[in-house]
């Protein structure tokens, strides 16, 4: 477990890389951004001194599904491996209350916007409010996967 120092602007990881370690900030601040640098770029979570991120890729092996930019000079950063990390819990027990705290506020801000998005479709779907006809074949297909996803969920 190695602590490091970076600028405002370093990018810590991008979304798609490979994830082989999560990070501990120590001090300083990071923005998590979804397409970052794109035109639908958007900033998902604002982290500071005590937060952990980068912990999905370790858990189920996935690319990152975000990119992670230092948003405050001499922000400093401990990253732990996967070698490390059980050790890191064991070390640090309070942590992973942390850790656990966090992922459970994304799933509950996951869901919100999840249902708030098909509240929406379906309400243009059913007043007609987009007149587009591709936007309109986006929504049936949307709505018809979200009819599909319960009915087995409910099965």
């Amino acid at each position: 477990m190695g602590v490091k120092t970076f600028s405002r602007g370093d990018i810590i990881f991008r979304q798609g890389d490979p994830g082989d370690c999560m990070f501990d900030i120590q001090s300083g601040a990071v923005d998590i951004y979804v397409n970052f640098g794109g035109t639908n770029e958007k900033k998902i979570a604002g982290l500071s001194a005590g937060d952990l991120f980068g912990e999905m890729s370790l858990i189920d092996y996935s690319p990152r599904s975000a990119t992670a930019v230092v948003s405050a000079d001499d922000t400093e950063i401990r990253d732990i491996s996967k070698d490390e990390f059980v050790a890191f819990f064991k070390k640090e027990p309070i942590k992973i209350i942390n850790l656990l705290q966090q992922m459970c506020d994304r799933v509950t801000k996951t869901t919100q916007d999840y249902l708030e998005a098909c509240r929406t479709l379906y309400e243009r779907q059913e007043t007609g409010a987009e007149k587009d006809a591709d936007l309109q074949a986006r929504i049936r297909k949307f709505s018809n996967l979200h009819k599909d996803f319960d009915s087995r969920v409910n099965a």
